[in-house]
């Protein structure tokens, strides 16, 4: 009865929270989209210009309305208006004998360009239509023509003196106003004029822009009197790029256009609203906005009513309700199960999953909302994928800032315990890899374990492919002096790298050994290591201990700070976040292993440069527990510059990546693996993986913004809506980790921005580590230097050149970008910010590489921080 309350409790807990932050995400999409009320314009309009191409139609591959698609269209069309403006004959050959069958009053217009026999075949067609047809009631030679360029005036004077003398009605042009103005000879050789007043174009605001027309208007009116005046085109976009204050949008479309309906001299002026439909193929000649100037869309809906609240967008409420439906059962699982979290927690992590899924859901629905062309789905899949890969990694830190900051108590918490009796002590065979390295350190290393406050331990020295005598000879007399339980193994041509050594330690280990050691060369350990750990191995499926690796001699130097704080976090935070599942990443240093364990899965396995890390794992795969003991009882030393701890981490993500190809298998088929282990295990590396498709996502951004330079009418800029919430996660995820740091360590900010920047200067390296890890099979370890910086007029460039001509690279694109097109537009904005924001990573490698090169100051006092065991 107890355990059915207790249940019932945490479902309505859980289910509390998720209908909470449903709801909250659905009021945060209403005010985002809280419509607005323009005057109502409830007279008829006057004239549509039509162009009839249906959403995947267009004039430049070929394919052309049907008559039946025409008629359907008119028919919409009727509803509102008995007028049409069209700009072709032969294109849609029935249009205007359709026209006619509907009692509509027609301005027919004949398409005038650069192809001289196609302007001939036009201008026959125009004059024998007009002939024909009584409800043509004025004529159009040519559209935009010296707006384009495709025709001198004298070309088109011409063209318009032939229609004029073979046609007694009505004939004109169509130019914008300021075409007239700079060319009023041609006014002289129409009966009419016809001017575009399209204020978005010159950067108008809406709510100034139909006070503007009309200016315009006057304008032309006043410098040619004589002459009617047709407004060939009027309107505004829905979507497009920002031109100075003129925002394209639903609600401004719909503002303009039913204040131009409603201002008192429209009823007194001839006019076509451009334009009666959406005509997607546009995008392809006029830019983005092209596609968006109709008051119906493509699929023939209309967009807006003339009359009452527009909201920006109409969908928004079936967005949010979808968002909300999708995310539930995660959020209703998260907040069931985490019951361990206090309140603030749970709603944490569920606002981050509704507000993941609430952004896919806008980036599934954009192709819904645009007009795209296959370049623009092949951007939008990638941006996406990249947006869904963010999310996961975003999850997967905020699970790991959650557990860490507001679960209230550790269930798998591991502390040093009471050592044995020396009677009682198991036999310990502890194994010391190294390969050229200095002696000094190495035998600073031998000596504090010969320190150790324990009575049975060997220690195997196990030199491999050093070549030098004046480094491993010095080992070999140290282990002599210190006497029969240290011995000296020197491996000639030994293959299988560190791998390989430790298991040839194996073979020759102690055959009391029931414990296996490994240690670092560069570690001094702390003489409790062994008598405060090894107590773990009474339990008979304890298979590994691991404690944190530490470091020495690092406070006064810039970079080695760094590196220790860097380090650092991973050990106080993520360690504590897999050990609660049992999920330990076992590391190659202060790690002690059971030998039995460790033979039953085969020893170390040579084929991968990470070997530690995969031995863990199998034997996690095995059913073995394996803990983590946050007490530091060793301390190593710092990388000793930049292009040292790069070459780490690409031997790490490339190792993390041959584990990945290997027990994958294991991870999603049937194992030993519960649950969470197939998380951990699964979604730890995504990190990693992340930084590989930031590399991605970089090299796309540059060639997509050289398309974008190159080929403006083909390349459009990111959507808005999906470009804004990618920054806000990289942000979001930028923030997780310091606030992580400062919470959970004494480490001052100073230090954490540190930290931070080597953090994300790794990127670039850890990125190369993935790609090579997932395309080869094997990788080749290389040893971390700790003690020295190589010299040369260009030993400062070389490790960064990469990172310096990707800054480079993305530096130059968005300047140009802003050079060539402004920064007014919001979508410019966003893109040079994502570019910007590309760019942090190789700011951040060349601010470690100055770093690396700062002096060392003696340490004054304190190191700016201690390291604390988390409890």
């Amino acid at each position: 009865m107890k355990n059915a309350a207790s249940f019932i409790y945490r479902l309505s807990i859980a289910i509390a929270i998720a209908m909470v932050v449903a709801f909250a995400q659905h009021w945060i999409w209403e005010q985002f989209n809280r419509g607005a009320e323009f005057a109502g314009a409830n007279q008829s309009i006057k004239g549509f210009a039509y162009n009839g191409f249906q959403r995947d139609q267009s004039p430049l591959k070929g394919t052309y309305p049907s008559r039946e698609e025409l008629a359907a269209d008119l028919d919409l069309l009727g509803r509102s208006s008995d007028g049409l403006r069209t700009y072709g004959v032969n294109d849609m050959p029935a249009l205007l004998e359709l026209a006619g069958e509907r009692d509509m009053l027609v301005t027919a217009g004949a398409w005038l360009d650069t192809d001289k026999e196609r302007n001939e075949r036009e201008i026959a067609a125009v004059i024998e239509a007009a002939r024909k047809m009584r409800h043509i009631e004025r004529v159009m030679v040519g559209n935009e023509a010296i707006l384009r360029g495709d025709l001198k005036v004298e070309e088109l004077i011409g063209y318009l003196d032939r229609v004029r003398r073979a046609l007694r009605k009505p004939v004109s042009t169509a130019e914008p106003w300021h075409v007239w103005l700079k060319n009023p000879e041609l006014a002289k050789h129409v009966d009419y004029i016809t001017v575009h007043l399209l204020p978005y174009h010159e950067g108008l605001p809406v709510e100034a822009a139909v006070e503007y027309a009309f200016q315009r208007y006057d304008e032309v009116a006043k410098a040619f009197p004589k002459k009617k005046i047709v407004v060939g085109e009027i309107g505004w976009p829905s979507k497009g790029p920002v031109i100075g204050a003129a925002v394209p949008s639903l609600d401004n479309e719909a503002r303009f256009i039913r204040e131009f309906l409603s201002h008192p001299r429209t009823p007194r002026i001839d006019y076509f609203l451009m334009e009666a439909i959406d005509q997607p193929w546009k995008v392809d000649v006029e830019g983005w906005a092209g596609a968006y100037w109709g008051m119906y869309n493509a699929d023939r809906e209309q967009k807006f009513a003339l009359e009452g609240i527009i909201e920006r967008d109409p969908h928004w409420s079936k967005k949010a309700s979808n968002a909300a439906a999708l995310a539930f059962l995660p959020m209703l699982l998260v907040a069931f199960f985490l019951s361990d979290w206090n309140i603030f927690g749970r709603v944490f992590l569920a606002g981050l999953i509704q507000a993941c899924v609430s952004t896919l859901i806008i980036g599934i629905n954009v192709p819904v909302e645009y007009y795209l062309t296959q370049r623009d789905l092949v951007g939008l899949i990638l941006l996406i994928g990249a947006t869904g890969l963010t999310a996961a990694v975003l999850l997967s830190h905020g699970f790991e800032f959650g557990e860490m900051l507001f679960k209230k108590k550790w269930q798998r918490r591991f502390m040093p315990l009471p050592p044995h009796t020396p009677e009682q002590q198991p036999f310990v065979s502890i194994h010391l890899a190294c390969y050229n390295e200095p002696p000094e350190m190495v035998i600073a290393t031998i000596d504090s374990l010969a320190q150790m406050n324990y009575a049975n331990f060997e220690v195997l020295v196990l030199d491999n492919n050093t070549r030098d005598e004046a480094l491993w000879k010095p080992l070999e007399k140290r282990c002599a002096e210190l006497g029969p339980r240290f011995r000296f193994f020197h491996l000639a041509n030994w293959p299988g790298f560190k791998a390989g050594a430790l298991n040839y330690g194996l073979k020759v280990t102690d055959p009391r050994a029931e414990v296996v050691g490994v240690v670092d060369a560069d570690y001094v350990v702390d003489p409790d290591w062994l008598s405060s750990l090894i107590p773990h191995f009474d339990k008979p499926d304890v298979a590994v201990v691991q404690a944190p690796q530490a470091h020495r001699d690092w406070e006064g130097q810039p970079f080695k700070r760094m590196c220790n704080w860097e380090f650092d976090g991973f050990f106080r935070i993520g360690m504590h976040h897999r050990n609660e599942r049992n999920a330990l990443i076992q590391h190659g240093t202060m790690t002690l292993v059971r030998r039995l364990a460790l033979e039953e899965v085969g020893g170390w396995s040579e084929w991968c440069i990470c070997e530690d890390t995969e031995l863990g794992l199998r034997l996690i795969e095995k059913g073995y527990d394996t803990r983590y003991v946050d007490h530091i009882l060793g301390r190593g030393l710092t990388p000793s510059d930049f292009a040292a701890i790069k070459s780490q981490r690409f031997r790490w993500a490339f190792g993390a990546m041959q584990i990945l190809k290997a027990h994958v298998p294991q991870m999603i088929g049937r194992s030993n693996l519960n649950l969470a282990q197939r998380y951990h295990f699964l979604t730890g590396w995504f990190a990693w993986l992340g930084d590989a498709l930031q590399l991605v996502f970089a090299f796309g951004s540059l060639l997509w913004t050289l398309g974008i330079l190159l080929f403006p009418k083909a390349f459009g800029l990111p959507v808005t809506a999906l470009a804004l919430p990618i920054l806000g996660f990289m942000a979001f995820k930028a923030a997780l980790g310091p606030i992580l740091y400062r919470r959970t360590m004494d480490c001052p900010w100073k230090d954490i921005l540190g930290a931070s920047i080597l953090s994300v200067g790794l990127a670039h390296a850890i990125a190369r580590g993935v790609f090579a890890g997932l395309v080869k099979k094997k990788g080749v370890f290389v040893v971390t230097p700790k003690g020295w910086r190589g010299g040369g007029a260009l030993a400062f460039f070389n490790p960064i050149r990469e990172e310096i001509g990707m800054l480079v690279a993305l530096l130059l694109g968005a300047i140009t970008l802003v050079a060539q097109r402004g920064a007014d537009s919001i979508e410019t904005q966003l893109w040079v910010g994502i570019l910007c924001l590309q760019c942090i990573p190789y700011v951040a490698a060349i601010l470690c590489q100055v770093a690396a090169y700062l002096p060392e100051r003696q340490a004054g006092g304190s190191s700016g921080g201690t390291l604390q065991p988390q409890g």
